[in-house]
Parts: structure tokens; C-alpha cells; sequence
């Protein structure tokens, strides 16, 4: 169960990356495009697999999500990353075991 829980908060530190991200001016506008992107292909009715197969739907609406902001990221410069990095650590506690 405590695997789960670290999921969740990697899941959720992942999150407020992009949340900063897209709030930060001295991002580049590519990152926050791609972050854009990530969130318009969830909300989007438009998927390679249809929502209606349970698992399967969500998984591809995830890992597409997944990889579209790891394409955000790698577009910052390596000092803003760690600045972002660092403010989300400091507002994510990990969920002890």
C-alpha cells in the first residue's frame, strides 16, 4: 500500500511542477505550450484510445500526458527546473510508510 502512496506524491509533485511551470514568466513559451498540450489531450474528448475501454483509455490519456510534460520540462534551463523543483518540495511532504 505505502507504493501506492509514493505514486500518488510523485504524481502530485509532477503536477505542481507543471502548475508552476505555467505561472512562472521566465519559462519558455515551448514548456508551457507543451504543459497546454498535456491538459487539452486529457479534457479532450479526442483520444487514440476511446475512454469507454476502462483501463485502457485512461492509461493512454495518462502516459500521453506523462510524456508531453516530461517534453515540457526538458524545454526549461537547468537552473529554473531546480528553482521549480525546489519550491514543490517544499510544499509536498512524502506520505510515510
Amino acid at each position: 500500500m505505502w507504493k501506492l502512496g509514493r505514486l500518488f506524491t510523485m504524481f502530485r509533485k509532477e503536477l505542481l511542477l507543471a502548475w508552476s511551470l505555467l505561472r512562472d514568466p521566465r519559462a519558455p513559451a515551448a514548456a508551457k505550450i507543451a504543459t497546454l498540450l498535456a491538459v487539452a489531450y486529457v479534457v479532450s474528448p479526442i483520444d487514440l484510445v476511446s475512454d469507454f475501454i476502462p483501463v485502457l483509455g485512461w492509461l493512454d490519456d495518462g502516459l500521453i500526458a506523462y510524456l508531453l510534460l516530461q517534453v515540457a520540462f526538458k524545454f526549461l534551463p537547468p537552473d529554473l527546473m531546480s528553482a521549480l523543483r525546489s519550491k514543490v518540495e517544499a510544499r509536498v511532504r512524502p506520505i510515510r510508510p
